[in-house]
């Protein structure tokens, strides 16, 4: 089955450096607001995971999530985590390095499509 989330080397390169110095992490995609739509990255405890939310996978070791209502609208593409210069969201870990995580995406091919809702009928 084709992942829902993967990041880029640069992204997983980042994620290490800042898994030395916090620990265990978790993201979840930004629905807008303060933060833009973007990938942001917790400490565990610091945004509450709940029904309102869907766990897409793991990059980088660490749990993906994303809002219910904006997965509705991207179920149909592969969230690429990448890294831009510049800061990203104020609640982000990484906003003091100088660095961002960015939301890329790709559409799902047909059969790639297929194979995910036969998964989602488990």
């Amino acid at each position: 089955m084709p992942e829902k989330v993967i990041a880029t080397a640069a992204a997983l390169e980042l994620i290490e450096e800042l898994k030395r110095e916090h620990g265990a992490m978790m993201f979840h995609q930004s629905g807008g607001c303060c933060d833009n739509s973007a990938a942001n990255c917790y400490l565990p405890g610091e945004i509450t995971i709940g029904a309102g939310d869907v766990y897409l996978g793991e990059i980088g070791g660490c749990p993906f999530y994303i809002g219910k209502s904006q997965y509705e609208y991207w179920k149909h593409t592969q969230l690429i985590i990448d890294v831009v210069e510049g800061h990203g969201g104020t609640f982000s870990l990484e906003g003091a390095t100088g660095k961002a995580f960015h939301t890329r995406s790709r559409l799902f091919s047909d059969a790639e499509m297929a194979e995910i809702i036969v998964d989602n009928d488990r």
